[in-house]
């Protein structure tokens, strides 16, 4: 039971990633100062596009001086002239890395904590005397303790690969104004090649975290033993894999169901015992649509 109130606290620290970094996100994009620039009619004012400031621009003599005539000082955009303003997309670059960077670990954390706990119901000779108590807890405890630089690391090979993924998502509307087709191809090439990585290495992490779950093992060890076996037993692993894969979605589609079914019988007043509860509703094929 414990297992299944696990992915709880997953959510709530995918729930405090995200927060950080809409947070984090929110104050580097508003932590620029309104710039004021000189405006003139006059192309030949040496002082046209220069940084000034309201408050001071009538003291001094810009305005009255021949090429210069009806200057003003006004707004022209917010930001800054410093390094930090300068680079403040590679600020919100580095922000989204490590955005990426939490989640990946909180996930990975997930995994290895539960192949941990099946693992001490697997492996006891006898069960239950030899199953811990807490299994779930000593798991988690072994993994935030002794395996945090693995799943760390794992996350972080993981995070670059999609990090990347979202700069080519970024830079291809930005390609297809251009005519340059080699570029748009290479884009396209590049977005697939960095699709099939991050399935890749998607599905060794998982792998590679089990292996660092059962044997205590550092990443790079578990991944390249998790590559050996699944290759000594790939027919085994691709039957398997597609057997799970259609259980789950089986179990989805079951419970999809079951849940459309009672909805349907509930808001067309044919369960007996609730009926006074039921509201009144014109149309209950829309909360019938939402619950699916």
């Amino acid at each position: 039971m414990s297992t299944l109130l696990f992915p709880v606290i997953t959510f709530h620290l995918l729930t405090v990633c995200i927060s950080y970094w809409v947070i984090t996100a929110v104050y580097l994009a508003s932590s620029g100062e309104a710039i004021y620039k000189v405006m003139s009619p006059d192309v030949s004012c040496p002082y046209a596009n220069i940084t000034c400031k309201p408050e001071t621009f009538n003291q001094t003599n810009i305005s009255t001086l021949a090429p210069c005539h009806h200057s003003q000082c006004l707004f022209a955009f917010y930001g800054g002239e410093t390094s930090y303003h300068r680079n403040l997309f590679l600020l919100q670059l580095s922000n989204l890395l490590v955005f990426l960077w939490l989640v990946n670990f909180s996930l990975a954390l997930e995994q290895c904590t539960l192949a941990g706990t099946f693992a001490s119901y697997y492996w006891a000779k006898r069960k239950p005397q030899d199953i811990p108590t807490c299994p779930l807890l000593l798991s988690f405890n072994r993994a935030i303790r002794y395996h945090t630089g693995s799943l760390a690391f794992g996350a972080l090979i993981l995070s670059t690969v999609q990090l990347i993924r979202i700069i080519l998502e970024y830079l291809e509307p930005k390609l297809k104004g251009a005519d340059n087709s080699l570029s748009r191809f290479i884009t396209h090439c590049l977005k697939c090649c960095f699709w099939c990585l991050d399935k890749l290495i998607r599905y060794m992490n998982r792998n590679a975290y089990i292996m660092v779950a059962i044997y205590g093992k550092n990443f790079c060890t578990s991944a390249r033993e998790a590559f050996f076996l699944l290759m000594r037993n790939v027919v085994r692993v691709a039957v398997l894999d597609r057997v799970t894969d259609f259980l789950l979605f089986l179990g989805k589609v079951l419970i999809a169901g079951g849940v459309g079914v009672v909805t349907f019988f509930f808001f067309t007043r044919k369960i007996p015992i609730i009926q006074e509860e039921v509201p009144d509703l014109n149309y209950y094929w829309v909360p019938l649509l939402v619950r699916l």
